[in-house]
């Protein structure tokens, strides 16, 4: 049986959100604290405690967490819902990169580090990052790590430099990625070499955080850092997981998270799109209003159609993991497929609002200028076209 009708009271506590979102968070997207990196910590602190006194902060995470445990779907149905605004998630604390750390921590983390680094991420009162990316290495090919942990028979070492790490200035918990060296010290405590994750505060010495990055998109609290590793002492508590297992673990957080990135970003294009269809109604040209003309109800039409195919593809990846399947594979398809339309979704919104399309006169331009990066970051649409290449030969 295919039954794609929302529970009534999933539809319900959409609304809510989305009211939510609209009477409480869009107000401050023209706050001053929305700066060129990204929403302050201050601003974000602010947001957070209205979705707090609402019960709808962090509604991803796990019963035992105190969270609702929603299934893969029902997110899939309130991130839409809180992206209409890109502050939405921030506010809801449903946002990258804390959604995917928070969901990796609760699978792979043990009780004591649950309670040190993740808690205070779930409860809103701290950010976390991944640090995997680094210049000229480890990116879309993880394979290339070169930052470097050394062993010495108590503590690790950690050594290197990073770049493109999310909400870096100002994060408390930190999940790093580091190539475990082999030595007579590791086999010794019969430890597995290779790419590993660990965990330390922000304000731990040997974190160097260079500068914050000037990109085109600002949604994200902190921006992206360069960030240097300097001989940075880690105990063997802060390891998560096994030693070695680097790459699996960010398997598993990369599948879904590719998902939720899907789930905002639609929000943000339905509302894109609103103001477009709403603009093409009153404004006129040649005797009628231009969404009267082909050329604009053309564009109009194909908004539509590609909003209804990406929600079917997010809910269908979706519905495949909820039912115990990885989904690497159409989370892939997803997260391709839906950032490519969705980029071409703010696009064509911008050309149907003409001049004030490139300005900051509606929320439009800074929709498409932060949906460009939809197209690259967990995964640039060539990397996971080619990943789906390989799995189709493989049929």
């Amino acid at each position: 049986m295919i039954d794609f009708s929302i529970p009534a009271d999933l539809a319900a506590e959409r609304d809510r959100v989305r009211r939510f979102v609209i009477d409480k968070i869009v107000p401050y997207e023209r706050d001053p604290r929305l700066t060129s990196h990204g929403p302050t910590d201050e601003l974000r602190q602010e947001m957070v405690e209205l979705a707090r006194a609402e019960k709808l902060l962090t509604v991803q995470a796990p019963v035992e967490l105190g969270g609702r445990g929603l299934s893969h779907l029902e997110q899939a149905v309130l991130y839409e819902a809180a992206g209409w605004s890109t502050l939405g998630p921030v506010a809801m604390n449903c946002a990258a990169p804390d959604e995917g750390n928070m969901f990796l921590l609760s699978k792979v983390a043990n009780a004591d580090q649950i309670d040190r680094y993740l808690m205070p991420v779930i409860t809103g009162h701290q950010r976390s990052v991944f640090a995997m990316t680094e210049p000229g290495g480890a990116g879309s090919d993880p394979g290339q790590l070169a930052t470097t942990a050394t062993f010495d028979g108590e503590n690790f070492t950690v050594n290197g430099h990073k770049w493109l790490i999310t909400g870096a200035d100002g994060a408390k918990t930190w999940i790093i990625m580091a190539r475990l060296d082999e030595n007579e010290h590791l086999a010794a405590a019969g430890l597995q070499p290779g790419p590993t994750l660990f965990l330390t505060e922000g304000d731990s010495a040997g974190i160097v955080i260079e500068r914050t990055m000037n990109t085109m998109d600002r949604n994200y609290v902190g921006g992206h850092g360069v960030v240097r590793f300097e001989n940075l002492t880690l105990t063997r508590e802060s390891v998560i997981g096994e030693t070695g297992q680097a790459l699996r673990y960010a398997q598993l957080r990369l599948a879904p998270a590719r998902l939720t990135h899907c789930m905002r970003w639609l929000g943000a294009a339905e509302r894109a799109h609103s103001i477009a269809v709403d603009y093409a109604r009153t404004r006129t040209a040649f005797g009628k209003s231009i969404g009267e003309h082909e050329g604009v109800s053309f564009m109009l039409a194909d908004n539509e159609i590609a909003l209804h195919q990406c929600r079917l593809t997010i809910w269908h990846a979706c519905w495949l993991m909820d039912n115990g399947h990885k989904a690497r594979h159409e989370s892939s398809m997803a997260k391709s497929y839906v950032s490519e339309e969705l980029f071409k979704v703010a696009d064509r919104c911008v050309q149907v609002l003409g001049g004030i399309g490139i300005s900051d006169e509606t929320v439009v331009e800074m929709i498409f200028r932060d949906m460009r990066a939809f197209r690259l970051y967990d995964g640039p649409t060539e990397v996971h076209k080619w990943a789906i290449g390989r799995h189709v030969l493989r049929k």
